[in-house]
């Protein structure tokens, strides 16, 4: 279906499946399944990386299948959740998979109530249902069986779902989960969600507040992640921090005109000399 006025489709008719499979990787079946949806997930969060460069640009980041294709798979660059969880959404749709896109509030520590600004997928497949979370940079590799306090090792990064109650910070009456993520500092929750359904309506009003507002994260310097199986890099302005399983975790602060050889080499993002120079000269040191 085409993303009509209703707002329940995703686009998946206008997706290149061709060359999405080919960007992640996948040389599957074609067909709803649990080890389709399995690989696909892999795929997609292990090739495409997570970015904000676009907004440190002065760019709008645009939604819709057609641009994000573009961007995500003909350019080889990377987005953030909604941008990757679109294009994902777009790729369950073409498969044929039974999903429900949501809305999560990024959490990390904070006590106090955040604003619903990412994206995430909930897929019933093979008498299951699973989460799929591709858009937030670290992980995790597979998707994780939406069942109250289901733990997932995956090749030593850790993840924990479990559904809220009043006492957990939960809201009566409503279906709350918490997605919690192993640090080298212990458990973290991740971010919460409910399951309520979302539409691209949702995300495009988000998207324009998160890339926008002078109190996004994203909006005041350059962020990028890498996420694999055994490593985690994830830069910040200048401050690359490597990250592995279960390890020891790296930190450094680069000097700026090495940030565009690390985009690079790293996290397979290219730009040209333009923006090259602009990304250069707005980073700390200018």
């Amino acid at each position: 279906m085409v993303q009509g006025l209703d707002g329940t489709g995703w686009q998946g008719e206008l997706l290149d499946v061709d060359a999405y499979l080919e960007r992640i990787g996948y040389l599957g079946d074609r067909s709803p399944t649990i080890d389709a949806l399995r690989a696909l997930h892999r795929g997609h969060v292990t090739s495409i990386p997570f970015e904000n460069l676009e907004i440190v640009l002065g760019r709008p980041i645009v939604l819709g299948v057609e641009a994000l294709q573009d961007k995500l798979v003909r350019r080889r660059r990377g987005g953030y959740c909604f941008e990757h969880t679109e294009l994902f959404a777009a790729a369950l749709e073409r498969f044929g998979f039974t999903f429900t896109a949501l809305s999560g509030r990024v959490q990390l520590g904070a006590p106090e109530l955040r604003p619903p600004t990412h994206a995430l997928v909930r897929v019933e497949v093979d008498g299951g249902v699973w989460l799929c979370d591709v858009g937030f940079g670290s992980g995790p590799l597979a998707p994780l069986e939406l069942v109250d306090g289901a733990e997932s090792a995956q090749e030593g990064w850790a993840y924990r779902l479990e559904r809220l109650t009043a006492s957990q910070g939960g809201l009566p009456g409503v279906e709350q989960w918490a997605l919690h993520q192993r640090r080298p500092e212990g458990w973290v929750r991740r971010h919460v969600f409910t399951v309520a359904p979302s539409y691209h309506v949702d995300y495009h009003l988000a998207n324009y507040y998160v890339s926008t507002n002078t109190r996004s994260p994203f909006t005041g310097r350059l962020y990028a992640q890498h996420f694999a199986p055994d490593v985690h890099h994830q830069l910040d302005d200048t401050r690359l921090t490597i990250t592995h399983p279960e390890g020891p975790v790296e930190t450094r602060v680069v000097e700026r005109g090495e940030v565009p050889k690390i985009l690079a080499e790293v996290f397979g993002i290219e730009l040209g000399a333009g923006d090259t120079a602009r990304l250069v000269a707005g980073l700390p040191g200018a």
